[in-house]
């Protein structure tokens, strides 16, 4: 725990609700400061591009960022050969590398232009589905234009907007007492925005959390999919009554077709569906046709076989993106991990953006409180964890959880003592954390781990 968290832990509720407000003042300007405007109008007019629109437009733009990643990228400049830099002085970016997590894990700032110096610049982690946090390094101007993005083609597809009040499910520690009786969110009043913990999340106070969204007169919903979905399972068991909603735009995992009907009931609004990562190399949102669009102005992505070729339309493959709206940490050709497939059918909306079909295997383990809350993306507890290399979560039992870590040379009990006070922070004191200490963690076939495990029967 940092020490801003702590002093958070240790203030009264209403105490909270204004340091939660006045950080929303700063987030505010920092996202929708100046230039966001300018963005927005920008994404909203290319929406209308055709196919030649678009094509015409990556070329000139990704010949720009190539020529940037030749001359002013310490990484590339180094480890690309001779070939592969005259391959992107061509702008041919099917003859270059593909790049892996590993790298930009071990040497983030190696990515970063030397050109250009910002002043400052922001790190964001990754929530390590793969085990240990990336950095994405961003200047201001990028964090205005991932918000513009997201208004003009998440929000307003969705018939909302962040300027209305919503409710979120994310993984900040809203509530940093296991034990409390609630309320179970905070409230940022410069946004209008409510904090959801999905760490108390559980069939006896499910109905908190709908009381806060009629408090605040929340209009709608975004965040984690899954909590959303949990929270929605425990509505329609209870018969919860819900206030009116617009809209759910869900983010970090795939929506099932019966998440999606039970969300779909409990709430009583539509779902979206949005595809992104931290490092916002994609960006994929649903339009109301219920198709995932790719926006080619945020990242190029391709889906690639085995062998490195391009798949065919409908056929499963690796995603592979350029990121297109970030050019001070650059990354060309990034392997994020997941697998998707193209669209043959064009999109009924008549957008000429590229459709996603499928995107498979964003669905983590669920870890389950033995009070009966429910978690997703519990992987977090990894977040701001110098001396883990690589973590991963096994639930055993309801009351029992191994951590397995792959420790650096600092790591010592400290770290361990951190990392079992964050479990049970989430799940209670009164559940058994045991650190393990391993040289690595194993691998599926495909070079992966999970980096959560719950051998738990699931409640479904």
């Amino acid at each position: 725990m940092g020490i801003s968290d702590f002093l958070y832990s240790k203030l009264p509720l209403c105490a909270q609700n204004l340091a939660v407000s006045a950080y929303g003042l700063y987030w505010h300007w920092l996202r929708f400061g100046p230039g966001y405007q300018s963005y927005l109008e920008e994404y909203l007019d290319r929406e209308n591009y055709g196919i030649q629109e678009w094509q015409a437009w990556s070329r000139e733009e990704l010949a720009k960022l190539l020529n940037l990643a030749v001359t002013q990228v310490p990484y590339y400049m180094k480890s690309w050969t001779p070939e592969q830099q005259k391959a992107a002085r061509r702008g041919e970016l099917q003859l270059l590398p593909v790049l892996e997590k590993d790298a930009v894990r071990a040497q983030p700032r190696s990515f970063v232009r030397r050109d250009l110096h910002p002043g400052r610049d922001y790190a964001f982690y990754t929530s390590g589905t793969s085990g240990t946090p990336i950095a994405s390094i961003w200047t201001r101007p990028e964090i205005r234009a991932s918000i513009a993005i997201r208004e003009a083609r998440s929000a307003r597809w969705a018939g909302v907007s962040f300027s209305r009040p919503r409710a979120t499910f994310s993984g900040r520690l809203a509530e940093s007492n296991p034990n409390s009786k609630g309320p179970y969110y905070r409230y940022n009043l410069v946004e209008k925005q409510v904090y959801l913990s999905p760490f108390h999340l559980r069939p006896d106070t499910a109905r908190q959390y709908v009381q806060a969204m009629a408090k605040h007169r929340v209009e709608w919903l975004t965040g984690y999919a899954v909590s959303y979905y949990l929270l929605g399972r425990m509505i329609l068991d209870q018969k919860i009554p819900v206030p009116p909603l617009k809209a759910i735009i869900t983010t970090s995992e795939k929506v099932t077709p019966e998440m999606r009907q039970v969300m779909e009931s409990a709430y009583r609004c539509r779902v979206y569906e949005e595809y992104s990562t931290v490092e916002n190399c994609v960006f994929a949102s649903e339009c109301g046709a219920g198709r995932l669009h790719v926006s080619p102005d945020i990242g190029l992505v391709e889906i690639l076989k085995n062998d490195g070729t391009a798949c065919s339309p409908g056929e499963v493959g690796e995603v592979v993106a350029t990121c297109m709206f970030k050019n001070y940490q650059i990354l060309i050709r990034y392997r994020l991990g997941d697998l998707a497939a193209w669209d043959p059918e064009p999109c009924p909306c008549g957008r000429a953006m590229p459709v996603i079909k499928e995107i498979v295997g964003r669905i983590e383990d669920v870890v389950r409180g033995p009070d009966g809350r429910e978690m997703v993306r519990f992987h977090g507890i990894f977040v701001n964890q110098p001396h883990v290399r690589e973590g991963q979560i096994i639930q055993e039992t309801l009351n029992q959880i191994r951590v397995k870590v792959v420790p650096t040379e600092e790591f010592d009990l400290t770290d361990r003592r951190d990392i079992i006070h964050r479990v049970q922070q989430r799940l209670g004191e009164g559940v058994a954390v045991a650190v393990e200490t391993v040289s690595e963690i194993p691998r599926t076939k495909a070079g992966k781990f999970k980096a959560v495990i719950s051998q738990v029967s699931p409640s479904l």
